[in-house]
C-alpha cells in the first residue's frame, strides 16, 4: 500500500477514487473508465465515459466471438501506432483504459486489475488471510512497550564434528 493513502483493504473505495489512484500511480494511463456488466459507468476520467465504456464493451464482445477455448475473456489489448486500448474484466466489473504508444503491457494490466479490485465494494472483496504473527489488519503483532516477553531458551550447542586425521606416512630409513 502507498504510505500516504489508506490501505484499500481496510476502507472501501469507490470506482472514481480507484481511477484517481490509478492515474496518479500509472504514468502510462491517459484515460480510463470502470463499468458493470450492464454497461453502467461507475467511474470515469473522461466526460464521454459512457461512449468509451460502450466501445470497450463492443470490443470485448467482438473478441469473445473469435476467442478459442471455453474460458471467458478476462483481458484484451488493442495496439496501434498511436497508442493502445486495454480492457480487463473481473467478475461483473470491467475497466478500459487508453495509453500512448509502446506501453509496458504487463504493468498496465497489473495496474488495471489492481484498480478493479479497489473499485469493488468492500463486502465483495475477498478477505485477506493473515499470515503468521499478523493481526486481523495484517500488521505484525508488536507487544506494548514495557511488556514482558518470553525468550526462547538458547539451543544447546553441538560440538563440531572432528575432522579425520591426515594419514601418517612413514619415512623410509636411509639406505646405506
Amino acid at each position: 500500500p502507498h504510505p500516504h493513502r489508506p490501505d484499500p483493504r481496510l476502507k472501501p473505495m469507490d470506482a472514481q477514487q480507484a481511477l484517481a489512484d490509478l492515474t496518479e500511480i500509472s504514468s502510462q494511463i491517459e484515460a480510463a473508465v470502470v463499468f458493470d456488466d450492464k454497461g453502467k459507468v461507475l467511474g470515469s476520467t473522461l466526460s464521454t465515459g459512457d461512449a468509451f465504456a460502450q466501445s470497450a464493451a463492443d470490443l470485448l464482445a467482438a473478441a469473445e466471438e473469435v476467442r478459442t477455448g471455453d474460458s471467458p475473456l478476462t483481458q484484451l489489448e488493442i495496439a496501434t501506432g498511436e497508442g493502445s486500448v486495454f480492457v480487463a474484466r473481473d467478475g461483473k466489473l470491467t475497466i478500459a483504459a487508453t495509453t500512448g504508444p509502446g506501453p509496458t503491457v504487463g504493468l498496465v494490466f497489473y495496474d488495471l486489475k489492481s484498480a478493479l479490485r479497489n473499485a469493488k465494494p468492500a463486502a465483495k472483496r475477498p478477505a485477506r488471510a493473515s499470515g503468521p504473527g499478523e493481526g486481523a489488519r495484517g500488521n505484525r503483532k508488536v507487544p506494548p512497550k514495557g511488556a514482558a516477553t518470553a525468550k526462547k531458551p538458547a539451543a544447546a550447542k553441538k560440538p563440531a564434528p572432528k575432522k579425520p586425521a591426515a594419514p601418517r606416512t612413514r619415512k623410509k630409513p636411509d639406505a646405506p
